[in-house]
């Protein structure tokens, strides 16, 4: 498969699987509590658009290990948690971003307070979620059923935290120097993080092999970063209007930008024959980043 056809498949693929999250979505909103202000920011910023990659990375893992459980609702989970990174990091104390995917960022519809507590209320979802597929492993008669709940719950846990978003968030704003391993710190911290929760999540409930979780992590910081390293290229210029200091291709040149992302992407697809789940959905995923960035450099 050449990297403009996978591009081209992949782009199908995320589509079929925004249509399901997105479908799903609005049929668990109930589950976000009593309908009011503080679910209706919730519900904005859950269905305000975005391509779903990260809870189609949970789909897409549990389909290539061939489980036979359904695990929409910690794709849900994963699509909880970053949708409340995202609310976080738009308010006026963060990245003070007045739009997110070309509509108002919740805090300009609804208010900071507000929007505040949608972000901590998404979390709360999200773990609520991951529960729910626990649970569902148990009945699907998965003997190690909780152990793999609790895995989950402790990634997503720390990839949450200072060592994670929350972590990452606070170098992007207060960076203590520019230099490449810096930089890399931060695009983990921000990015690769609520990626790698996704992969695992996908592998644990899929079915995957409990001992080969931090093959899992390995796969998902290389997926992570080339993402990240790909969208820096696209976003260049409207950095540096915003005078933001941290941007991997800004910092280290085109050139050197997509010679990472190209290092990056070898070193994904080795990972997932090593894991045993090349599956085109999954490759065309490492495909396609590689394909923007070169489109972008």
């Amino acid at each position: 498969m050449t990297i403009a056809s996978a591009s081209g498949a992949l782009i199908e693929i995320l589509g079929q699987y925004k249509d399901q999250v997105d479908r799903w979505l609005e049929e668990q909103l109930v589950t976000l509590g009593d309908k009011g202000p503080l679910r209706d920011a919730c519900e904005y910023a859950l269905l305000s658009g975005g391509k779903r990659y990260r809870p189609a990375v949970v789909l897409m893992m549990a389909k290539a290990l061939g489980g036979t459980v359904d695990v929409m609702d910690a794709a849900l989970a994963a699509e909880f948690f970053h949708a409340a990174s995202l609310i976080a990091d738009d308010l006026p104390c963060m990245d003070n971003d007045d739009e997110r995917r070309n509509k108002p960022a919740v805090h300009k519809v609804f208010g900071e307070s507000v929007a505040l507590l949608a972000s901590y209320s998404l979390i709360a979802a999200g773990y609520q979620a991951l529960f729910r597929c626990g649970r569902a492993l148990e009945e699907g008669g998965l003997g190690d059923a909780a152990q793999r709940c609790c895995m989950a719950g402790e990634n997503i846990s720390d990839n949450l935290g200072i060592d994670g978003a929350a972590g990452g968030q606070y170098m992007d704003l207060f960076p203590p120097n520019l230099e490449e391993v810096t930089l890399r710190e931060v695009l983990h911290k921000k990015t690769v993080t609520l990626f790698e929760s996704s992969f695992l999540m996908g592998w644990l409930y899929g079915g995957g092999d409990t001992s080969r979780t931090e093959d899992v992590k390995a796969l998902a910081n290389h997926f992570g970063i080339a993402f990240q390293i790909a969208d820096d290229l696209g976003d260049m210029d409207q950095d540096a209007d915003n005078d933001r200091d941290v941007n991997y291709a800004a910092v280290l040149g085109k050139a050197e930008a997509l010679s990472a992302v190209k290092q990056e992407v070898q070193a994904y697809f080795d990972g997932l024959k090593s894991l045993n789940i090349a599956s085109d959905e999954l490759t065309g995923l490492g495909a396609g980043l590689l394909l923007r960035a070169q489109l972008r450099a």
